[in-house]
C-alpha cells in the first residue's frame, strides 16, 4: 500500500486501495506525500452502489449471464459461522456461503 502510494506521480498521481488489508497493516508516510498533491483513495467495493447497480447484477444472474456459482469456493452453516471468518482472515476463500435454512 504504501509503496504504491509513494510511487505515485507529484502533483496528479493517484493510489487506490481496494479491498481488505490484514488486521495488522500500518499504513505510515511522511506527511509531505500528501503535501506534494498526491491522492489516496479506498474502496471496499470498486465504484459499486448497491441501491443502483444490484437491480442489474440480479437480472444478469437470472438471465444466466452472470455465474456466480463458480465463485463460492465454501459453504458452512449458520452454526459453524465463525468458520467462515476463520477464512476470510486466513485469506483461503473468495466467497464463502453461509447457510441459515436446517440449522
Amino acid at each position: 500500500m504504501i509503496q504504491a502510494f509513494e510511487s505515485c506521480h507529484d502533483g496528479w498521481g493517484v493510489a487506490v486501495l481496494v479491498g481488505v488489508p490484514h488486521s495488522d497493516a500500518v499504513f505510515a508516510t511522511s506527511p509531505l506525500n500528501f503535501l506534494s498533491e498526491r491522492t489516496l483513495k479506498g474502496t471496499f467495493f470498486g465504484n459499486y452502489k448497491p441501491r443502483s447497480d444490484l437491480p442489474g447484477l440480479v437480472e444478469l444472474y437470472l438471465d444466466k449471464k452472470l455465474e456466480l456459482e463458480k465463485f463460492i469456493t465454501h459453504e458452512v452453516s449458520f452454526a459453524n459461522i465463525n468458520k467462515a471468518f476463520d477464512y476470510m482472515i486466513k485469506g483461503e476463500s473468495l466467497r464463502c456461503v453461509i447457510n441459515v435454512i436446517g440449522n
